[in-house]
């Protein structure tokens, strides 16, 4: 692990996950039982989220978005030599955006849609799971806000060594990300410009679409079933 990305959602993490991609030509990770026993209250509980973050990361180059962005201070133990990078934005857009997102995902509606995906059926319990780990980290009952923008820099700066610190604006482009992680400006690439909220919507519309297609098939496969069934009933009475 040789960078640490501790930008929140909807700051730029998806275009900075491409751009480390290139930059450390390597797979970027972008997890529930970790989160659930967040913080520790004894040592064997901070060793064993330690190990277990360690399994989950081993082998990536990078890690960005939640809830790595949530857990720096492990992870800044478990790779003493990566870069800890804080995408920064504009505050109030960035709150605005997240209350847009808010908007889109919930939680309950989609455990029902997604319940026949086995590779998705958990993901609501993630998100809320999510939820409660930011509550506990922050302090505060209802996320996100401008607030919650600012004490997670905080968060960042009583965690993290200043030495290891980075504050990065992907509008900034390739120049100063490179010249704090001190690699070569890549030739004839131009920064990643991806676009989170679409890139969620887009994810979440799949997932979705899969659910209701995989729903409708059996239902589909249930009344085809029972018509034969029926029909097969009515011929031997």
């Amino acid at each position: 692990m040789q960078v640490i990305c501790a930008g929140l959602l909807r700051t730029g993490t998806s275009s900075i996950s491409r751009a480390l991609e290139i930059l450390l030509d390597g797979p970027i990770k972008s997890w529930m039982k970790v989160l659930l026993e967040w913080p520790p209250t004894n040592a064997a509980m901070e060793q064993e989220i330690l190990n277990t973050t360690r399994v989950r990361t081993d082998g990536y180059v990078a890690i960005t978005d939640a809830p790595g962005s949530n857990l720096v201070q492990e992870l800044v133990t478990l790779y003493p030599d990566a870069k800890v990078v804080c995408i920064v934005c504009d505050d109030k857009a960035w709150e605005r955006s997240m209350g847009g997102l808010n908007g889109e995902v919930s939680p309950s509606a989609l455990h029902s849609v997604l319940f026949l995906l086995p590779t998705m059926r958990l993901f609501p319990a993630y998100v809320q799971t999510l939820i409660l780990h930011c509550v506990k980290l922050y302090g505060e009952s209802n996320l996100p806000i401008v607030k919650t923008y600012h004490r997670h820099i905080a968060y960042l700066k009583s965690v993290v060594p200043p030495e290891r610190l980075i504050f990065f604006d992907v509008r900034d482009g390739w120049k100063p990300l490179c010249k704090a992680l001190d690699l070569p400006v890549p030739e004839n690439v131009s920064f990643p410009n991806i676009n989170d909220g679409k890139a969620i919507q887009a994810f979440a519309m799949k997932q979705i679409k899969r659910g209701l297609g995989t729903w409708l098939l059996c239902i589909s496969i249930i009344g085809v079933g029972s018509f034969i069934l029926f029909k097969a009933w009515g011929t031997l009475f």
